[in-house]
């Protein structure tokens, strides 16, 4: 170990028999991330040691490591600097293993978000995994479901500005405001996303205020060489609007509820209910990198300020959404 000394704990985790898991996901982690290729992304931003002298800047492979712990996670800064004293897995699965080593503290850990935020790095982290796996084989191909998720925003006004974030909105679904937000809360924004409908991997993803409808930012979410779109029936008209004029695009979207309801118990009714069911069996695959977004890594209330520091974490997240679907077949072939 190069005269070095394990600490105690990180000496306990090389004895132990039994994986736990954190471990096998941060292993499973360690073998997907395209680590070279994020470092040569974030590089050029990143400072360096100075001539004169001074503490060195901390490996920048550790502070990536570090930033995507806390989306993993979801830890704030201060709480990713106590995880880091305290579980020695993230600390061996961020390169700090011995006693002697620095662990950064939660300035430190803030510096590197900001500095993610300040460059659009998040998005290129995105376009970044997203060539990553198109190298791997998993291309996108002729189909794109479209669809969008809310994510709650604080509303408390004990800021200094003494105001909600004027950024995020309210929205509501149907003749109700929408309260399904952590704590009751119908504040925030939406994320829109264009997924592949075979891999179910998400290809496009824009970010609004919560009460921008799901149709604005339609066009943005395909990719160009879609034969078919799937959509809920929030994109009823989706076909006749203007970006769309031109496009040999087929637009399956849900029928409304109401008017679904209201089939008649027919051959013909029978039919256009199960080319519905069949419609929303496809469009199911949308819920998957949201619910890996939202449950898995516990991103359903944003803790930042802003649409524009809000698309960087969700474009971070995005990637690292596909990644972790996508684990099993990259594992396969490594």
């Amino acid at each position: 170990m190069g005269g070095k000394q394990l600490g105690f704990s990180d000496y306990e985790l090389t004895t132990a028999k039994k994986q736990t898991k954190r471990e096998k996901f941060l292993s499973e982690m360690e073998s997907v991330v395209p680590w070279q290729a994020l470092i040569a992304l974030i590089e050029p931003y990143y400072p360096k040691a100075s001539k004169k002298g001074g503490r060195p800047p901390y490996p920048l492979a550790t502070m990536l490591r570090i930033h995507l712990l806390q989306q993993w996670y979801s830890l704030s800064d201060p709480a990713m600097e106590e995880a880091l004293i305290e579980v020695p897995t993230m600390r061996r699965f961020a390169g700090i293993e011995l006693i002697s080593d620095r662990i950064p503290d939660e300035t430190t850990i803030l510096t590197f978000r900001h500095l993610l935020e300040k460059h659009g790095l998040g998005e290129q982290v995105f376009e970044t995994v997203k060539a990553h796996l198109s190298e791997k084989g998993m291309t996108m191909r002729q189909g794109t479901i479209v669809d969008a998720t809310l994510i709650a925003a604080p509303s408390s006004t004990k800021n200094k500005e003494g105001k909600r974030d004027p950024e995020m909105h309210q929205t509501k679904k149907g003749n109700q405001w929408y309260h399904r937000f952590a704590e009751g809360c119908a504040y925030g924004m939406k994320v829109h996303a264009g997924v592949d409908k075979d891999s179910g991997l998400i290809h496009s993803v824009v970010v609004t205020a919560a009460n921008v409808h799901d149709l604005t930012p339609a066009a943005d979410l395909l990719h160009g060489d879609e034969q078919v779109v799937y959509a809920d029936a929030g994109y009823q008209g989706i076909a006749k609007r203007p970006e769309m004029a031109g496009k040999a695009t087929e637009f399956r979207v849900a029928m409304r509820p109401g008017k679904r309801r209201a089939l008649l118990d027919t051959p013909d009714g029978r039919l256009q209910d199960l080319i519905e069911t069949a419609k929303a069996h496809i469009r199911s695959k949308v819920e998957h990198p949201f619910r890996v977004i939202k449950q898995q890594f516990g991103f359903q209330k944003s803790r930042l300020r802003g649409l524009a520091k809000n698309r960087c974490k969700i474009h971070v997240m995005a990637a690292l959404s596909n990644l972790f679907q996508a684990r099993r077949q990259l594992l396969a072939t490594a």
